[in-house]
C-alpha cells in the first residue's frame, strides 16, 4: 500500500510535498476548491518546481470550473514541469459547487468531459460544443516543445454512488473515496463495479483519503489535535447534511445517532445570511478549520468520524485498510497543522 498526502491547496504547500517527498510519500494531492483556497494548477506548479519525484495530482478537478481545452492545457503544462509525475482526479463536484450553490454534475456530462481532455492530452482533435456552437479543437504547436503530450497523465474518478463506480470502472481509471466510516463496504462496491466492467481485481488502484490526528496519550493535547486535525472532517459532514436536509432539502432530519446534533447545527444554520445563499457560511472553512458556532463538534465525535488514534490503533486500522485491498491511502493535511507529517510518516512507516 502506498502513502500520500493531500491539501487544501495553498500557495506554501510545495514545502510540505517536498518533505513528504523527502519522507518517502508516493503523492501530493491538491484540492480544486475555488472559493476557498488558491488555485490549483499555481499550487501544484510550484510544487511540480520544486520536487523531482513524489507525483501530484488534482483531488479533485470539477468539470463545470473550467472548460476543457483550459484544463488540458493546464496539465499539459504541468506535465512539462514535472514529467510523468502528474495525476488527473476528477469529480461530480462537492465542495468546489457547494460553494456556489449548486449541485453534483449529472455523470453523463462528466464522461464527456473526462473523455475530451484525455483526447486533447493525447494530440487529438476534439469535437467540441461550446456557446451552442460545435467546433474542433486541439493542441497547435506541441511540437515546440512548450507543454508535454508524451507522457501519461492517469485518470482518477472520485466515486462515491454504484452509478459513478460503474463510471469510474468504465473508464479504466483510478477510485477515489473519501473518509474512513464505511471505507471498507464501499471498496466491496467499487471492487464489484470493477469485475463487472471486465477488469483483472489486481488492475484496481483504489485510493482512500482521509483526516484524522495521531494522538499522545496527553488529554489536553489529543483534544486539541482530535478538533484541529481531524475536526474538519467531521464539521463536513454537517455542511453536506445541511444542504441536503436543510436549505435544499425539506428539513427531513435523518434518524439516527447524529440526527440530534444536526438539529442543533441546523438551528446555527438558520441564523446565516443572506437568506437565499446560507451556503456562503455553511462551506466557510470547508477541510480546513471548525468554526466557532460548529459547538455540536465534539472531540469523541471527531475520534468516530475520522482515522485518529494513537501510533498502535492506526497501525491496525491502516493494516486493515490495505488487507481489504486499498492500494493508496492520503492523509489530508490542515493549515497550520502540516507538522502533523512527521507523525503520519512515523506511522505509515510500521504498517505491515
Amino acid at each position: 500500500m502506498k502513502y500520500s498526502v493531500a491539501f487544501a491547496s495553498e500557495v506554501d504547500s510545495w514545502k510540505w510535498a517536498k518533505r513528504a517527498e523527502a519522507l518517502g510519500f508516493h503523492a501530493a494531492w491538491f484540492y480544486d476548491t475555488q472559493l476557498l483556497n488558491p488555485d490549483v494548477f499555481i499550487c501544484m506548479a510550484l510544487a511540480a518546481h520544486e520536487t523531482t519525484t513524489i507525483r501530484l495530482g488534482t483531488g479533485v478537478l470539477v468539470p463545470s470550473n473550467r472548460i476543457e481545452p483550459v484544463t488540458a492545457n493546464a496539465f499539459a503544462s504541468l506535465n512539462r514541469l514535472a514529467p510523468g509525475r502528474i495525476d488527473f482526479g476528477v469529480g461530480t463536484g462537492f465542495t468546489a459547487r457547494r460553494t456556489m450553490g449548486l449541485g453534483a454534475i449529472p455523470l453523463a456530462r462528466t464522461k464527456v468531459y473526462i473523455e475530451r481532455v484525455q483526447q486533447l492530452l493525447a494530440g487529438e482533435t476534439v469535437e467540441w460544443d461550446f456557446e451552442s456552437q460545435p467546433k474542433k479543437i486541439k493542441f497547435l504547436n506541441p511540437d515546440l516543445g512548450l507543454i508535454n503530450l508524451e507522457d501519461e497523465i492517469p485518470l482518477w474518478v472520485s466515486a462515491f454512488g454504484p452509478k459513478a463506480m460503474q463510471l469510474a470502472a468504465e473508464l479504466d481509471a483510478g477510485w477515489l473515496n473519501f473518509g474512513i466510516n464505511g471505507a471498507d463496504k464501499a471498496l466491496e462496491s467499487m471492487q464489484q463495479a470493477w469485475r463487472a466492467a471486465g477488469h483483472a481485481p489486481s488492475d484496481l488502484k483504489s485510493n482512500l483519503f482521509f483526516l484524522g490526528a495521531v494522538l499522545t496519550g496527553d488529554e489536553a493535547e489529543d483534544e486539541a489535535r482530535l478538533m484541529a486535525q481531524g475536526g474538519p472532517l467531521t464539521a463536513v459532514m454537517f455542511h453536506n447534511l445541511a444542504d441536503e436536509v436543510g436549505a435544499m432539502g425539506g428539513r427531513n432530519l435523518p434518524m439516527g445517532p447524529l440526527s440530534n446534533l444536526l438539529g442543533d447545527y441546523l438551528s446555527a444554520h438558520d441564523q446565516y445570511a443572506p437568506e437565499d445563499a446560507k451556503y456562503l457560511t455553511n462551506h466557510r472553512g470547508h477541510l480546513m478549520f471548525v468554526r466557532p458556532e460548529e459547538t455540536h463538534i465534539s472531540p469523541e465525535l471527531v475520534r468516530s468520524t475520522t482515522l485518529s488514534g494513537t501510533e498502535s490503533e492506526l497501525i491496525t486500522s491502516l493494516s486493515a485498510l490495505k488487507a481489504a485491498g486499498y492500494t493508496e491511502v492520503t492523509i489530508q493535511l490542515v493549515h497550520d497543522h502540516e507538522a502533523a507529517l512527521e507523525d503520519w510518516a512515523k506511522v505509515f512507516a510500521q504498517v505491515e
